[in-house]
Formats: structure tokens, sequence, C-alpha cells
């Protein structure tokens, strides 16, 4: 299995652990696209900090050759809401993204 493959499973089972909505996802092999609806009382750094965290420690187990890496992720990350553009111009955005 690829890392790629690894990390689309690690965020099916986070969005299904904590009950959001994925609406679209491309994995890139430098970073993710990511649209999920979640509530309201759950902060989105909080959820990418989940990603980040539980992709590195399942990556760098899967992978060993990994473990050379001082760090998997930058500690950067960019998250907004979808309240200015609609849901569907954001999910044509991040499918758009394959061919890039």
């Amino acid at each position: 299995m690829t890392s790629l493959l690894v990390v689309k499973y690690i965020i099916f089972e986070l969005v299904s652990e904590h009950g959001w909505k994925l609406i679209a996802l491309e994995i890139m092999p430098d970073h993710v696209h990511l649209l999920i609806n979640a509530p309201t009382h759950e902060a989105p750094s909080q959820i990418a900090k989940s990603i980040k965290g539980r992709a590195a420690r399942i990556l760098r187990k899967e992978f060993p050759e990994l473990l050379k890496l001082p760090c998997l992720w930058s500690p950067s990350y960019f998250v907004a809401t979808t309240g200015q553009v609609s849901t569907e111009i954001i999910k044509k955005y991040i499918e758009n993204q394959k061919g890039k």
C-alpha cells in the first residue's frame, strides 16, 4: 500500500470517528486538499492537528524510511470557512488539483 493511500484511510477513519462529513479530498505527494463539514464547536486547527498527528505516527510506523526525516509535515496549514464561497466551488477547486 502506498503512503498516499494510507493517508486517505487515516482521513476516512478520523472523519468516521468524529462524525465529520467528508465533502472533497485530493492527496498530492506534498500536500492534501480537504473539505470537511464539522460541528462549529470543533476548531479547524484541531482538525488539522488531528489529521497531521495521526498520519505522521502511522506513516512512520508503516514506512520506516520516513523515520530519517526530521518532520513529516510542515508545521503550517491553511484553514478557511466556506461562508463567502459556495461549497460546490471549493469542491470543484479541490477536484481540479488532480492534474496539477
